[in-house]
């Protein structure tokens, strides 16, 4: 009888030293919850307080733009933003409501250089994305405008696409949006205002319009409050051929969370 080939004893003999390795190192540096530093078993977790406080999106939710909702229905449900103005894309779905927890961990990794989080996070928009995903998509994030970028150093909304991306098999476009002008924070302004404010301010890269072409584009944000930034991008993604377009929150802001 044959024993193992070289390349099998190679990849235990890896793996073993792989998990001593992390094994010793959880002995110098033992896993931390994400949300309060407390201890837990597994790095990129939360304890168990964090976890119950965190409003994850398990039930009922709409499904055109994830926001949760009473009830136990099994079959598709719109809440009442959604019947009320229709969506110009397809399907959506968040993975926290945006309060206690959830606004928390959104607000570190968003204005806290919280980078630590876009594992976890990426996990939990992998879960929640799980009715919206197809074979074939491409995943894209909603951009920021160069001035912004530069000041915050980076797109969170980038590194949460790529880490579903990665997750998912699919493939990535970081800089498929774009925004050719600056607009002023949506914050304190109604809900049509903020509309006005993003009309015509998210565009598809003149470079990348060919990948968009005959494409099912998942587009993610970190937070979905009225919905018009994912619109914006959404009428530019269809403009641009796009066969049909999805959104993926991983907060949503909503009356009933």
């Amino acid at each position: 009888m044959m024993g193992p080939d070289l390349k099998t004893v190679r990849t235990g003999m890896l793996a073993g030293i792989r998990q001593v390795a992390q094994g010793a190192l959880h002995i110098v540096f033992p896993p931390r919850c994400i949300a309060c530093n407390g201890a837990v078993s597994t790095d990129f977790g939360l304890c168990g307080p964090c976890w119950r406080d965190t409003p994850f999106i398990t039930g009922l939710a709409c499904d055109g733009c994830g926001a949760p909702l009473p009830g136990d229905d099994t079959g598709p449900v719109l809440c009442d933003d959604c019947l009320a103005q229709g969506r110009p894309w397809g399907r959506g779905r968040a993975a926290l409501a945006y309060r206690d927890n959830g606004r928390k961990l959104v607000l570190a990794l968003k204005h806290g250089d919280r980078l630590d989080l876009v594992r976890p996070m990426g996990a939990w928009l992998h879960r929640a994305a799980a009715p919206l995903l197809e074979p074939g998509m491409l995943v894209a994030p909603i951009p920021l405008h160069r001035l912004r970028l530069l000041k915050r150093r980076y797109n969170q909304s980038a590194l949460l696409s790529r880490e579903l991306a990665r997750l998912a098999g699919f493939d990535h476009c970081a800089d498929l949006f774009e925004r050719p002008r600056a607009t002023p924070s949506q914050d304190g302004k109604t809900r049509d205002e903020r509309f006005e404010n993003l009309r015509g301010a998210v565009q598809v890269t003149p470079r990348r319009r060919a990948s968009v072409a005959g494409r099912h584009v998942l587009i993610v944000d970190d937070v979905m409050t009225s919905g018009a930034t994912l619109s914006a991008a959404s009428q530019a993604a269809l403009a641009a051929g796009a066969a049909k377009v999805s959104v993926l929150a991983l907060a949503r802001v909503a009356k009933d969370a």
